[in-house]
């Protein structure tokens, strides 16, 4: 059986700046070395095809960093 990335990365959360108004919300979670954010409004969706953005960690926080310029 094939570990998923959702089942791979632990301590999911909603971001803190979720926009709630639009129901815009992420969550992210990690492996140490990577970073998985996933869409809130999918989580009635079976792990093996809901979809993860999986970056590395350093990669996560240049995209935060450009993000808050």
């Amino acid at each position: 059986m094939t570990t998923t990335w959702h089942e791979r990365m632990t301590g999911w959360h909603k971001s803190s700046h979720t926009h709630w108004e639009e129901n815009a919300c992420v969550e992210v979670g990690t492996d140490g070395t990577l970073v998985g954010i996933r869409d809130t409004k999918q989580r009635e969706l079976p792990a093996e095809v809901r979809p993860v953005l999986v970056v590395s960690a350093p990669g996560f926080t240049a995209l935060l960093t450009h993000l808050s310029r």
